[in-house]
């Protein structure tokens, strides 16, 4: 019976860790690198056949959440990118970088609402809420940038960085401050920054004479009077206040070309029409605009009684349009 059982042991042990799915077997390279005793996790994505052919660097930044890079379930994997990057990758090396403190590849059973990682407590884990800032994200990406720099397939000719909501705010202020980067990319942000987005969202569900809005001037009282706080849930204060200063102030003063994409019936479509007036008024002719006429943050067409049509996905078509926008500029 012992031997039996050591044989079902040793068996399971092997077919468990035959089953442990790594980046390769999506389709991606995983160039681990690390950062002040961290290691960050970085998922490329290149041609097939043309991995070690030098092309220019194409950095994306993802959104907000705790969310590991790859999710899959016993169907397959969800996209890594929210497009297709296979024709961005005719031309450049793709590279996205995984948050801190979160494992690289989870099984969907294995994650909490929004596919955010939790710890056994039920918590998002301290390795991630202590690194979730943007001052965080930006000194890290740069160090990321330099480090894939420096491998022999990542050409200088160029360097697109490019964001989608958070990540269009970490977009933005890394084009301020590095000046190695040739194109920005700010897509699905709010150029008055996130407390702008919470409020305007918040208005938009109000009702007649009933209102939940005023709470977050409160919160954000609260967020202003000790705005370097660590100590959350979700969101610290930091992190919060970080993404809540308003990424016009990066962006105002670029003079390398910038697209600017958006869906008009994003709550931030106003702000990102604000900023469309500004530099046609004050004639910056290196901001390109591509609005996305009724649809929501994510690009979904948004139906006349307001319901989200999930079944029209257009996030390859606005990858489309970078790539055209890259080439004419």
């Amino acid at each position: 019976m012992k031997m039996l059982l050591s044989i079902i042991f040793v068996f399971s042990f092997f077919f468990s860790f035959a089953q442990k799915k790594l980046p390769e077997d999506f389709g991606f390279r995983h160039v681990p690198t690390n950062y002040k005793g961290d290691t960050v996790d970085i998922l490329v994505k290149s041609k097939k056949g043309e991995e070690f052919i030098a092309k220019p660097l194409f950095v994306f930044c993802q959104g907000s959440l705790a969310q590991p890079l790859i999710k899959y379930d016993d169907e397959g994997a969800y996209r890594v990118f929210p497009f297709n990057p296979d024709s961005l990758a005719v031309e450049f090396h793709l590279a996205i970088i995984g948050k801190p403190g979160i494992p690289l590849v989870a099984h969907l059973n294995e994650l909490g609402p929004q596919y955010n990682y939790m710890d056994p407590s039920g918590k998002q884990p301290e390795g991630y809420v202590y690194r979730n800032h943007l001052d965080y994200y930006v000194d890290r990406n740069i160090h990321v940038i330099k480090f894939l720099q420096k491998q022999s397939w990542i050409s200088r000719s160029s360097l697109v960085v490019a964001g989608h909501s958070e990540g269009s705010t970490i977009a933005a202020k890394l084009a301020s401050v590095h000046s190695g980067i040739t194109h920005l990319i700010y897509a699905g942000g709010n150029p008055m920054g996130r407390i702008s987005t919470m409020i305007q969202q918040s208005r938009m569900d109000e009702k007649d004479s009933t209102t939940n809005t005023e709470w977050l001037f409160d919160y954000w009282s609260t967020v202003v009077a000790d705005p370097g706080n660590m100590n959350a849930k979700g969101d610290s204060h930091r992190a919060t206040y970080g993404f809540s200063i308003p990424p016009v102030q990066y962006l105002r003063d670029l003079k390398i070309p910038v697209l600017v994409a958006y869906g008009t019936r994003d709550w931030a479509a106003p702000f990102n029409d604000y900023l469309r007036v500004e530099t046609i008024r004050e004639k910056k002719r290196n901001f390109t605009y591509r609005t996305y006429p009724g649809t929501e943050h994510n690009y979904f067409p948004v139906k006349p009684n307001g319901d989200v049509d999930h079944s029209i996905f257009n996030w390859d078509k606005v990858a489309e349009d970078w790539r055209l926008w890259l080439r004419e500029n």
